[in-house]
């Protein structure tokens, strides 16, 4: 950062960056690992899932009080109050001896974890002069982007080499220094408990329960079969109506003092680049989850092979994001967003016509497309979303900034997951009427097939007849397989085609804060 900005200022900026980067990372560092972790603490593959669940729970619920919170404690105290609970709770996850104390301490683990990715943005807008913040942001763009990708790759390494105790044990170092460059870089700041007690607790309490039954539905949803569980249909009904509850409690005219100021999507520009923000967040973690799924079921790939693919994602952005800040003062922001959404359109199409040869050399184009979209689009649109928003906002706008990312993510994933297991029983379903005995084509394939079996060691005819139809209907299945992921990739590039159309509409930042900001 330039010299005008002081050296204590750049260190907290840069030690809240590394927060927003650790708590990204964890997610799929220990999502990579969830097979090992779930034999390590004795529990089955349904159970699994919920390691992951209570981390993005207590996530997505906190973020949107992060702002309210920085501001009743002060963002020095409750951002290093986070950090130590998020690192103390890292060891007690890895220390964790069996399920229900995993799933508990998960979910104060991404409560306090959670707090460290709005407060990041938030130090950028409030700590770093206008002329300076395109720096931040592109360094915000590193922790919501170079996370994810790097993750696999991490999460792979340190299991295969150290065991997964270890995924949770990681965060200690990174965080030794952000703790370090908190405590050293922020101003001290008087409390304002007053704020706790006159705090919009019935929208608190609506929202928190909204955000934590919703994540619970999108991300056990497919598992359970949507609204055929129980489970699942009474957590959407408490989801719909407390989300409504708050809702009507934030906009109403009476509330002097709501949890988020929801009037910010009156401005033209927070309101697209916000749903420009929960498209890019419901294509990024979608892909994100696609293709190590995809690398795995189709090719067999371990962890540290799909992270070895997954690294192409985010490694080039390590060389384009630092040039960010130059290439937003040459152009208009609206200009490299609209290119960085195209790229990232096109890398989505290009993995459209998936087959039995695609595995992770042929991904390898598409993943660097992708990444130099991903680094062109980040720093933009963080930029247009706060351009012009008063001081006194700042908190609610990178919590919604944030939460909609991340929900976004949270749909794209639920989404994808239910998509591509209809879209198998559709191609399937549109396959077999064309295997037929009597279609010449299936009896002459059959007839290979029994005959290549019979070779082999099958001598009886009826064994080398059966296993022919087996090895035929398993043909079948893989086909299904790669049209139903080659449909849901050009479902994610269909995406990012309507976040460039949104795109369109926006206007050229104002640069500057709103009357009133300070």
């Amino acid at each position: 950062m330039p010299s005008t900005v002081p050296l204590r200022t750049r260190v907290a900026v840069g030690g809240a960056l590394i927060g927003a980067f650790m708590a990204i990372l964890n997610i799929q560092v220990v999502n990579t690992s969830l097979p090992d972790i779930q034999g390590g603490i004795g529990t089955g593959l349904d159970n699994g899932g919920w390691i992951s669940t209570a981390y993005l729970v207590g996530e997505i619920t906190v973020i949107p009080l992060s702002g309210w919170l920085s501001e009743v404690f002060s963002l020095r105290r409750y951002l290093i109050g986070s950090t130590v609970m998020f690192l103390l709770f890292s060891v007690a996850c890895g220390l964790a001896t069996n399920f229900p104390e995993m799933v508990t301490l998960r979910a104060i683990q991404g409560f306090s974890g959670g707090v460290l990715i709005p407060l990041a943005l938030m130090c950028v807008i409030t700590l770093l002069p206008e002329h300076v913040r395109p720096i931040g942001f592109a360094g915000s763009a590193l922790s919501a982007t170079f996370a994810p990708a790097i993750g696999p790759s991490i999460g792979g390494l340190i299991t295969d080499v150290y065991g997964w105790r270890y995924i949770f044990f990681l965060n200690l170092v990174p965080g030794a220094v952000m703790l370090s460059a908190l405590i050293w870089g922020l101003a001290p700041a008087p409390m304002q408990l007053k704020k706790f007690a006159k705090g919009d607790w019935l929208g608190i309490v609506s929202m928190g329960l909204g955000l934590g039954t919703l994540q619970v539905v999108l991300e056990e949803g497919n598992k359970d079969d949507w609204f055929g569980s129980s489970f699942i249909t009474r957590l959407s009904i408490i989801s719909a109506v407390s989300l409504s509850l708050f809702l009507f409690q934030e906009l109403r005219p009476g509330n002097k003092a709501p949890l988020l100021n929801l009037r910010l999507f009156a401005r033209r520009n927070f309101a697209l680049s916000s749903i420009c923000n929960t498209l890019l967040g419901f294509v990024l973690y979608a892909a994100v989850y696609l293709i190590p799924i995809y690398l795995a079921e189709a090719h067999g790939y371990g962890a540290r092979q799909t992270g070895m693919v997954m690294a192409w994602i985010g490694l080039p952005q390590l060389l384009i994001i630092p040039f960010m800040p130059y290439l937003m003062r040459l152009f208009d922001s609206r200009r490299l967003l609209l290119t960085g959404f195209i790229l990232f359109a096109i890398s989505s199409f290009m993995n459209m016509h998936l087959g039995p040869d695609d595995s992770g050399p042929q991904l390898l184009i598409p993943n660097i497309i992708r990444a130099v979209g991903q680094a062109l689009v980040f720093p933009p649109i963080t930029q247009i979303v706060t351009a012009g928003i008063p001081f006194r906002d700042a908190g609610s706008a990178s919590s919604l900034f944030n939460m909609l990312r991340n929900l976004g993510g949270a749909i794209g994933i639920a989404v994808v997951q239910t998509f591509v297991t209809n879209r198998e029983k559709f191609h399937s379903a549109i396959i077999m009427p064309h295997i037929s005995l009597l279609n010449p084509a299936t009896r002459q394939r059959l007839g290979l097939l029994q005959h290549y079996f019979a070779t082999r060691g099958m001598v009886a005819p009826q064994s080398a007849r059966h296993a022919a139809i087996l090895a035929l209907g398993r043909s079948v299945q893989a086909q299904s397989f790669y049209l139903a992921y080659g449909d849901a990739f050009a479902m994610l590039g269909t995406g990012m085609v309507a976040a460039s159309a949104v795109a369109l509409f926006l206007h050229k930042p104002s640069g500057r804060a709103a009357p009133g900001a300070h």
